[in-house]
């Protein structure tokens, strides 16, 4: 396979990959736990790596394996590891690289989860873990000590949007000799790529976009350290056993045929909805990477090719507006999640943020009147349609 071409064949035929079994146009869900050997010097070089081959699917298995070269080539890595979760790929590459009295400097604003699993559950293994505006390079450049292991942030945040300087934040961090891990989901490798930008590991929560209908859920880091990847799962995926169902592979990699397709659709349903919401008078701010009034928007016009799906608003008249906003949207569903070819909306404060402190919301450059929205690719005149009727009914 020709590495020059562009992103929607490699999505679909991947990086000099073997033919599937039997010529199969489609690659097949190898449906099995266990795998036999031709006797027992086989077992041994397979489990000792000195051959290729396989043993057990919590550590290899050939559909993941083809879903992890499939993603490691898309994010311009060598090699990655699935993982049956966002969360899993998030601690396992976390724990991978700390150790107790260690130092974990994270963006101020995480997903959730991220947040809860690097400031509570961490501590728990004598890990510090400190918040710093990465958006601020000074500010992490002062924040930064011999301690400090790692430096993990989102880029767009979840659910602020904030842009944050990969390439800058990478340099900071091999000064002192600290890993930078990137989580990629709302980007995606195709309009972001960390690792090109100096990361040494790009995170996913595949659930999202790289699966894209919101029918599996499935994790994935990627690097282009190749014997990083093989600790990471061998000594931490396989032990924590959060491995990834063979027909989850499966299902990561039927979406990655579509998501250059699904991605460009996304991108251009958000930007109309986000003129569309900017210029409304119920709609008190926006925040949307794709505006020009946006603060990241000239970075996200040079790390990135594009703006994404995701916008985050406030509409005039606080909590309960808010609320009332989204109880009376119909073609957008009240969910959680993202990434969907639905168009989901939510509160980060009330649903995927619920674990951030209320009274230090306003800290994390969150509200509890926040709404976001993981723009679809339904026909963009309905979802307008759809959010003008619902914006109606406030007073």
């Amino acid at each position: 396979m020709n590495d020059d071409y562009g992103f929607d064949t490699l999505s679909i035929h991947g990086k000099n990959e073997e033919n599937n079994p039997a010529n199969a146009l489609n690659p097949p869900i190898f449906m099995t736990s266990t795998y036999v050997f031709d006797d027992v010097q086989d077992a041994e070089d397979i489990m000792n790596f000195r051959k290729e081959g396989y043993l057990y699917t919590r550590g290899n298995n050939p559909t993941l394996r083809l879903f992890e070269k499939r993603m490691a080539g898309l994010e311009d890595g060598r090699d990655a590891v699935a993982f049956a979760s966002g969360m899993s790929a998030i601690t396992s590459v976390l724990f991978s690289f700390l150790s107790p009295g260690d130092t974990l400097l994270t963006h101020t604003v995480l997903y959730g989860s991220s947040y809860t699993a690097t400031h509570k559950l961490l501590t728990k293994y004598k890990i510090n873990c400190k918040s710093v505006d990465f958006t601020d390079l000074e500010a992490v450049k002062a924040a930064i000590d011999a301690n400090t292991k790692v430096l993990y942030f989102e880029t767009p945040a979840n659910p602020s949007l904030d842009i944050i300087d990969i390439r800058k934040v990478s340099e900071i961090a091999k000064a002192h000799n600290a890993k930078v891990v990137v989580d990629n989901t709302f980007a995606t490798p195709y309009f972001q790529k960390p690792l090109s930008l100096g990361a040494d590991v790009a995170v996913h929560s595949a659930t999202k976009y790289i699966c894209g209908h919101g029918d599996a859920l499935g994790g994935v880091a990627v690097s282009k350290d190749v014997d990083y990847i093989r600790d990471l799962k061998f000594e931490y995926m396989c032990e924590f056993g959060g491995v990834m169902s063979p027909f989850n592979a499966w299902l990561m990699l039927r979406g990655l045929k579509t998501l250059g397709l699904r991605m460009r659709q996304h991108e251009a349903n958000a930007i109309a909805i986000a003129k569309f919401l900017k210029g409304h008078p119920k709609i008190e701010s926006v925040i949307y990477p794709g505006l020009e009034t946006a603060k990241g928007h000239l970075l996200a016009k040079e790390q990135m090719s594009g703006f994404g799906a995701m916008i985050s608003f406030e509409v005039k008249g606080g909590l309960e507006a808010a609320k009332k906003f989204v109880n009376n949207v119909k073609l957008a569903k009240l969910a959680v999640s993202l990434g969907d070819c639905e168009t989901l909306i939510e509160l980060p404060a009330a649903m995927t943020h619920a674990g951030y402190p209320k009274e230090k919301l306003r800290e994390f450059g969150l509200t509890e009147s926040m709404v976001r929205l993981s723009v679809g690719i339904e026909d963009v005149k309905d979802i307008i349609g759809d959010l003008s009727r619902a914006l109606d009914t406030l007073n």
